[in-house]
């Protein structure tokens, strides 16, 4: 439809409007001329990409594809935002984790754009007796302060609650969450812990308007390999079972929703992040409402860039990952983001990581100018209907965690795990055979790369969820080319026998190339394979010259001394070839094999 201007001018008012019809009929003749006979509806089903839990991002969204209303930010159902303003008045809270005692850390972070702390507590982080050490010469009337201390929850809490008192903070000038999170600890460690102390910070913080006591952190799914819908569904599964903890502890149904707040991991992926956010407030709602507690339906979230897509190769480009990440977060309207340093998966972050972290989300406030528009995605029919589609998945994971006996009873019986390591495994796939590609690790690699050392982070809680990385299998190889590399002094190499000129056969050698050093074997290209100081070969042509030349090429490349010959093209059965690498291959069988040949363990 035209929409008119205000002065009634039509600049389009002599076309026509373009129907979808014709939209599919335009895309029917492209798609013929790369040789797909596709009509009708099955168009929009080529270009479609399949996501996880079932849904599908369509290549085109239309006024029909609109989703329910969304309502207006600040009311509910809260999916545009849990405050009328969102957050236009001076951006998100810009939070910084601090997981280790560095000197001067904390006040340089808050003296230069970070306006609260995330702080990692007991054995895993900072000791609790040096809580008011951490804290040193921090406002804490201005500071909001988080705590994450696991099983050292109750301590933490005493310790921070009487630091207030003891520096004369008003009550009513003390912000943040003590943290309490004992579900998210089983998850993280296997360990159960009792609600009842608790129950009883929860009461102690009644005295604290700006303090919430519980927080309910879905990074433990994320970490394990959880779909956007399965992180969603466990945190409201684990919400639901600490509002029935609280509200038998003697709190009201609203009471005890105000206790909580939220945790979520934001991903390079923007718009399931911005709808990933967007429907968990929706869902909250909704379960709010059901409980009788509509006043405490605005879901309160904090965003994490994602442990998960940290690569430790090449980790600067970290920074474009948590760069997208972090305006993903902005967008989807999370209260508070927390940006990883790039060098996050190498350890503790040095004063250089740390600036660019907080950084990031200062440029994208302040010069990006994101925070002047209260959900600006709002109103795009992708994104409307995507977070619905994305709500009604959670909802029915959420359902079947509740029908199951709730969020500790499938911790404990291992239902969890096993949903959320299928998951794993499916995505794993795509990611070995680069359908999911990582820049610097799978993609375009760089061997001789300068490592980026750090000081060893605190070990992590572990014995319960896994915690995975999307380049994990790619790391394992890379470490086989190192020690191969220390022992040898030299990498594991491969030949590639390109033919022909070079327009025919470039493509496939930078592909090959890039393959190979995807498992940190290096590619040697020129001069003969008895100079190469390789034990195998890929030829790399057009499929033409292969018709002509790969079985002569291959058996001389055997008589040369190549144990292996590969080919970088479909499967064709040509004489002498023994394996075949192209687009979609798992590359890390073919890898992990070569290496294995080689002698690179």
């Amino acid at each position: 439809m035209t929409v008119l201007p205000d002065d009634r001018l039509s600049l389009a008012a002599e076309f026509p409007d373009a129907t979808h019809e014709q939209w599919q009929r335009l895309v029917e003749g492209v798609l013929r001329k790369s040789g797909r006979e596709v009509s009708g509806a099955a168009v929009e089903d080529a270009l479609s990409t399949t996501l996880e839990d079932g849904l599908r991002t369509r290549p085109l969204y239309t006024a029909r594809d609109a989703a329910p209303d969304p309502g207006l930010p600040g009311f509910a159902p809260f999916t545009r935002g849990g405050r009328p303003m969102g957050n236009t008045p001076g951006g998100w809270d810009i939070r910084q984790r601090h997981a280790a005692l560095c000197d001067g850390s904390v006040l340089a972070d808050l003296e230069n754009g970070v306006t609260s702390l995330w702080l990692v507590l007991g054995e895993a982080g900072i000791p609790v007796a040096d809580l008011g050490r951490a804290l040193d010469g921090v406002y804490l009337d201005l500071a909001p302060v988080v705590l994450d201390a696991g099983a050292d929850t109750k301590a933490a809490a005493d310790a921070l609650l009487k630091l207030y008192e003891e520096r004369g903070i008003a009550p009513e000038d003390v912000r943040g969450s003590l943290g309490a999170d004992p579900l998210g600890h089983e998850a993280r460690t296997g360990t159960p812990l009792d609600f009842a102390p608790v129950a009883t910070l929860a009461a102690r913080a009644a005295a604290y308007p700006g303090l919430r006591t519980l927080t309910v952190d879905a990074l433990p799914y994320h970490e394990a390999g959880g779909s956007a819908a399965q992180e969603l569904g466990a945190s409201l599964a684990t919400a639901v079972a600490y509002l029935r903890g609280l509200t038998e502890a003697g709190l009201s149904a609203e009471q005890a929703a105000a206790q909580l707040d939220f945790r979520y991991a934001a991903t390079a992926d923007q718009f399931l992040t911005i709808a990933k956010l967007r429907a968990a407030r929706r869902l909250w709602a909704r379960v709010a409402e059901v409980c009788g507690a509509r006043g405490a339906g605005a879901q309160v979230q904090h965003a994490v860039t994602s442990p998960v897509m940290m690569s430790r190769r090449d980790p600067w480009v970290n920074m474009l990952r948590t760069t997208v990440a972090t305006l993903a977060a902005g967008v989807g309207g999370a209260d508070s983001v927390t940006v990883l340093p790039f060098d996050h998966a190498l350890g503790l972050p040095d004063a250089f990581a740390r600036r660019i972290a907080r950084n990031t989300s200062t440029i994208l406030v302040e010069e990006s100018h994101l925070a002047r528009v209260v959900d600006p995605a709002g109103g795009s029919w992708y994104v409307e209907r995507l977070t619905d589609e994305l709500a009604h998945s959670a909802w029915e994971f959420f359902r079947s965690i509740e029908q199951d006996g709730g969020q500790a009873a499938v911790l404990r019986s291992g239902r969890l795990r096993d949903d959320l390591a299928r998951t794993w495994q499916e995505r794993s796939a795509k990611l070995a055979k680069r359908r999911e590609p990582i820049t610097g690790v799978s993609e375009f690699p760089f061997l001789d790369e300068k490592p980026v050392h750090r000081e060893p982070a605190p070990e992590p809680p572990s014995g319960g969820l896994p915690r995975v990385r999307r380049d994990e299998a790619y790391e394992a190889l890379r470490a086989r080319s190192d020690a191969h590399l220390a022992a040898t002094g030299t990498r594991p190499r491969i030949f590639l026998a390109t033919l022909g000129p070079a327009a025919e056969h470039t493509a496939r050698a930078s592909f090959a190339a890039n393959l190979f050093q995807a498992g940190g074997i290096e590619p040697v290209t020129g001069g003969n394979f008895e100079e190469s100081g390789a034990t195998e070969a890929v030829l790399c042509s057009s499929d033409a010259r292969y018709a002509e030349e790969a079985a002569q090429a291959a058996g001389a490349l055997r008589a040369a001394g190549a144990r292996h010959v590969h080919l970088a093209g479909r499967p064709a059965g040509y004489p002498g070839v023994d394996s075949y690498v192209f687009a979609g291959c798992d590359a890390v069988a073919v890898l992990s094999a070569t290496l294995d040949r080689i002698g690179a363990s």
